[in-house]
C-alpha cells in the first residue's frame, strides 16, 4: 500500500491531480463530520442524459484516488433539485397537453407523463438511478423535495434569512438592473396553486424567519422559509447546499464556470468553506451543439449500453475531460478499441504506467483481463461483410481466429459480437453504398483473388512486387493464417497495380467491397473472414452485384 499511495501522491492522472487538492483542506487532519464528501447535483427537468452520467462517473474516479491516498471516510451523494419549478414542456415525453397545465409547479408535483411514478421528478429520478446502479456507482441519492420538507435544511435557510442582505449583495452584482428591481433568492410556494413563484419580496423576518410577498394576483402572504414552504434560487441553492450539507468537491460543467464566485460566495456566508471544483467541457451532439436534456438530442446512456459495454462508455467519460467532445454514435466503436487497448497494456506496465492508464480508474485498481480477441472494428466489418443477422454467425468467424475461445470463456467477446450486429444493423447497413470499381482496381483485385487461392500464388504476388521494386529479399514463409502474410499479399498487389499513394488502393478495397469508406487492416480481415470467403467477396463484387 505504501508504494501504491507513494506513486499516486506523484501521479500526473488528472483524478489523483484533483484528489490531492480534496486532501490539502484536510493537511492536519479529518473533517470534524468525520468524512470527506464528495456531490454530484441533477436537474430532473427532463430525462438524464449522458452528461448526468460523466458526472457521477468522473466525481467516482476522484473519490477513489482520495481514497487511495488518504484513510479518511469518503461519501459520495448525488443530490436531485427535484423542488425545481418546470419551467418548460420537455419535448421528448409524452402527453405534453396534459403537463402544461402544470407549468410552474415543483417536478415532484407534476404528474408523470409516463404513468409509472407519482410524479414527473419521482421518474426522472428513478431513470437517473437506474442508470447509476447500471455501473454500480456507490452513492447515496438526496431530493431536494424531501430535504427541504424534512427540515434537513431548516438551519441553512435561517441563516439565508439573516444573512440575506449579504447574499443579496452577492447575486445583484450578476443581474441586470431590471432583474436587480424583482430579484429575491427566495422562491415561495404557493399554499394554493403549488407553483413556484418568481416575485419580489415585501419582507424578510429574520425574527420570525418569514418572507412576506404578493401572488399574481396581487394577495399578500406570509410564509416561514422552513419546512418545504419556500426553496432557494438556483443559483443560491448551490452555495446553500454546499453549506448545509458540508460538501468537499463538486464539479460541473463549463456552463457554471462564471458562476463558481457566486456560489462559493454565497457559501462562506452562510458559514462554511467553499468546496473544491472541477470544471469540465461540454459535450456536444454530431453537429457541435450542445448536448441538452429538454430537447434529447445527442447519445442517451440507455442508447450506447445498446452497442457497447459499460466500460467503454467510462473509458469516453475518463478521456480529456476539459476537452469538449462531440458525443455521437460514431465514437463509439473507437471508445470500445481503445478502451480494451489500454486493458491489454495494463497489466505488463510498471505502476507509474498502471496509475496513469484510464482503466486503472475506470475499475478502481481491480482491474481485469481483456478477452477481446477480435477489435471491436473488425467484427463490424465481418458483420458487414456476412450480413450479420445474430452473433452466432460472429462466431463463426472468430473461431476460425481464435478456435479456442467459447462464448463462456470470453463473455465480453460474446457481449461484443452481439452488439456488433445490433450496431451494423442500425448504423453500418444503412449507410452502406458500394461501388463498381475502376478499369485500374478491377485488374488489381482479380490478381488479388488469384493471388489468394494458394501459397504459390501468393508468394509470387509477393515476388514480383519485389522484382518490380528492384528488391532482393528472401519470401516470408507462406502461412495464410497469419494476418502479416496476408497484409504482405494485399500490399504486393497494390503495388504492382501502380496505385500511388498506396491508401488509395485500400481506400478502393473498402468502398468496392465493403462499401465504407475506411476499413480494418486488410489482412487481418481476411484472417477473421477467412481466405475462401474473401475471394467470394471479390468475385462478386467483380460481378457488379453488390451494387
Amino acid at each position: 500500500m505504501s508504494d501504491l499511495r507513494d506513486e499516486a501522491l506523484k501521479s500526473k492522472a488528472w483524478p489523483f491531480e484533483e484528489a490531492r487538492n480534496v486532501l490539502k483542506r484536510y493537511a492536519k487532519g479529518a473533517p470534524k463530520k468525520g468524512y470527506v464528501l464528495f456531490e454530484t447535483g441533477y436537474g430532473p427537468s427532463g430525462l438524464p442524459h449522458i452528461g448526468t452520467f460523466g458526472e457521477v462517473a468522473r466525481t467516482t474516479m476522484i473519490k477513489k484516488a482520495f481514497e487511495t491516498i488518504s484513510d479518511i471516510p469518503t461519501r459520495l451523494i448525488c443530490f436531485s433539485d427535484d423542488l425545481d419549478g418546470m419551467r418548460k414542456v420537455p419535448g421528448n415525453v409524452p402527453n405534453q397537453d396534459a403537463l402544461r397545465e402544470h407549468l410552474q409547479k415543483p417536478l415532484t408535483s407534476v404528474p408523470d407523463p409516463f404513468g409509472e411514478f407519482p410524479s414527473f421528478g419521482d421518474h426522472n429520478n428513478a431513470m437517473l438511478r437506474r442508470f447509476l446502479d447500471t455501473f454500480g456507482f456507490e452513492y447515496e441519492f438526496f431530493s431536494a423535495t424531501e430535504f427541504y420538507a424534512s427540515g434537513q435544511f431548516d438551519e441553512v435557510l435561517k441563516r439565508a434569512v439573516e444573512k440575506y442582505d449579504d447574499i443579496m449583495a452577492i447575486m445583484l452584482k450578476s443581474l441586470r438592473e431590471e432583474r436587480q428591481k424583482t430579484y429575491s433568492i427566495f422562491l415561495p410556494i404557493h399554499p394554493e396553486t403549488g407553483r413556484v413563484l418568481y416575485v419580489p419580496m415585501k419582507k424578510v423576518c429574520a425574527e420570525t424567519y418569514t418572507v412576506t410577498f404578493d401572488d399574481e394576483d396581487g394577495k399578500e402572504w406570509t410564509l416561514p422559509v422552513t419546512g418545504g414552504n419556500v426553496k432557494l434560487q438556483w443559483k443560491p441553492d448551490f452555495g446553500a447546499r454546499w453549506a448545509a450539507l458540508e460538501v468537499d468537491f463538486e464539479m460541473y460543467g463549463k456552463d457554471h464556470s462564471t458562476n463558481t464566485p457566486i456560489y462559493d460566495g454565497i457559501c462562506r456566508v452562510l458559514g462554511h468553506p467553499a468546496p473544491e471544483h472541477f470544471t469540465y467541457e461540454l459535450f456536444l451532439d454530431e453537429h457541435g451543439q450542445k448536448i441538452s436534456k429538454s430537447s434529447g438530442n445527442g447519445v442517451s446512456i440507455d442508447e450506447w449500453l445498446t452497442y457497447a459495454s459499460t466500460e467503454s462508455l467510462s473509458y469516453f467519460m475518463y478521456q480529456k475531460p476539459k476537452t469538449a467532445k462531440r458525443m455521437h454514435f460514431d465514437v463509439i466503436p473507437k471508445a470500445v478499441d481503445e478502451y480494451h487497448q489500454q486493458l491489454r497494456a495494463y497489466h505488463d506496465q510498471d505502476l507509474k504506467g498502471q496509475l496513469n492508464n484510464p482503466v486503472w480508474h475506470i475499475h478502481g485498481g481491480n482491474v481485469p483481463q481483456s478477452d477481446m480477441v477480435v477489435p471491436f472494428s473488425m467484427l463490424l466489418n465481418l458483420a458487414s461483410a456476412s450480413s450479420a443477422e445474430d452473433k452466432e454467425t460472429m462466431w463463426g468467424f472468430i473461431n476460425k481466429y481464435a478456435p479456442d475461445a467459447t462464448a463462456e470463456t470470453h463473455p465480453g467477446m460474446d457481449q461484443a459480437a452481439g452488439f456488433a450486429v445490433r450496431y451494423y444493423q442500425d448504423f453500418v447497413k444503412p449507410a452502406k453504398v458500394f461501388r463498381l470499381p475502376t478499369d485500374q482496381e478491377r485488374a488489381a483485385l482479380a490478381d488479388l483473388a488469384e493471388a489468394l487461392r494458394s501459397p504459390e500464388a501468393a508468394l509470387a504476388a509477393i515476388a514480383k512486387k519485389n522484382d518490380q521494386l528492384g528488391k532482393d529479399e528472401a519470401l516470408p514463409e507462406a502461412d495464410f493464417s497469419s494476418d502479416d502474410f496476408l497484409q504482405s499479399v494485399v500490399f504486393a498487389v497494390g503495388t504492382t497495380h501502380g496505385f500511388d499513394p498506396l491508401r488509395l488502393w485500400f481506400s478502393a478495397i473498402y468502398e468496392v467491397l465493403l462499401g465504407a469508406t475506411q476499413g480494418p487492416r486488410f489482412g487481418g480481415f481476411i484472417a477473421l473472414y477467412g481466405v475462401e470467403e474473401t475471394i467470394a467477396l471479390i468475385e462478386t463484387a467483380l460481378k457488379g452485384e453488390l451494387v
